[in-house]
């Protein structure tokens, strides 16, 4: 049979050759597929471009995606469940230390870690590479990027990282442009166990959509700010109310200090106004419904570095 999914950058429809399943499952690849690497690879680009959607938020500053965000993938004899991670860091706060325990996590649960790196990129954590080096688990080194730099920089940043994770398979793509995602695909598809299907097959992930907005929410503070105050922004949807025109959403953006309160409203509410007409945007088109959005903004002291609140914003600190 062919599979069929859709890339994001042209909505165009590619195809791979996969073999038809039985209706008891019995020919069935399922699996949990770990996206990892250092920030601002495209991460988030190759996740929106595997799964079809957009889940991830991308912008180019490191540090956007601060959550596990599961996207989950179906053919007819196969589910993929990826996983986007954040990038790997130098933990300087405890929300930092988070996240990189997302990372460290994943080693252990994934069936296939894609490791993803930046051509002509050198720096690697050794405590992670150490960590492949040692693990059964299929990987499947992904560069990223090859249309942004020569033939010899592509080469020269292949023979490193293959010589740091030798039993890797590699696979060449550019995330943006969409390239080389369906050998990618084949390849995850490929060492993918045997197994029923973990989710529904019509599920796309496992978070709700308050989630998304919040992220989307962020993902507009994260470009139109400056420094630290995008990371030092937590989005909370409060209330989000559907009628069959129109959905009303009224979301907190917390800060830690009253001097970043003061740049997110801006002088006279001028901040705070675009960047709500910049998000009802992004809502609206993920939405396909009209919104009405209301943005307040409050100031907890240090939440980055406060578990009971990290906690209460639904970050796992397991």
């Amino acid at each position: 049979m062919q599979v069929q999914f859709r890339t994001l950058l042209k909505g165009e429809l590619s195809t791979i050759n996969y073999t038809k399943v039985d209706n008891n499952f019995s020919n069935h690849h399922a699996g949990f597929v770990n996206l990892i690497g250092n920030p601002n690879v495209g991460k988030s680009t190759l996740m929106n471009q595997l799964v079809g959607e957009q889940l991830s938020i991308t912008t180019a500053k490191a540090q956007t995606t601060r959550h596990r965000i599961k996207g989950i993938v179906d053919g007819e004899n196969f589910q993929i469940i990826y996983s986007d991670l954040p990038g790997i860091l130098t933990p300087a706060y405890k929300m930092q230390e988070m996240m990189m325990r997302f990372v460290t996590g994943s080693l252990k649960d994934a069936d296939v870690i894609l490791y993803l790196v930046e051509c002509g990129e050198t720096k690697y954590n050794e405590e992670i590479i150490a960590k492949l080096q040692q693990i059964e688990t299929p990987i499947i080194l992904v560069l990223n990027k090859i249309d942004k730099v020569s033939a010899d920089v592509v080469e020269t940043t292949a023979r490193l990282w293959q010589s740091l994770l030798p039993q890797a398979e590699m696979v060449k793509i550019s995330a943006l442009a969409g390239a080389h995602i369906d050998v990618l695909l084949q390849k995850i598809i490929e060492k993918l166990p045997l197994c029923p299907p973990y989710f529904p097959k019509d599920q796309l992930t496992d978070r709700p959509t308050r989630f998304f907005v919040s992220e989307i929410i962020r993902e507009k503070i994260l470009l139109q700010y400056k420094k630290e105050v995008p990371y030092s922004v937590e989005v909370v949807v409060e209330e989000f109310k559907e009628s069959d025109d129109l959905i009303r959403i009224r979301a907190t953006l917390y800060v830690e200090r009253d001097t970043q309160k003061a740049i997110i409203i801006g002088k006279g509410g001028q901040a705070i106004k675009q960047l709500g007409i910049n998000a009802r945007t992004a809502l609206e088109e993920f939405l396909q419904k009209h919104v009405f959005l209301d943005l307040s903004v409050k100031v907890l002291k240090d939440w980055r570095n406060n578990d009971l609140i990290m906690k209460k914003f639904g970050y796992d600190l397991k």
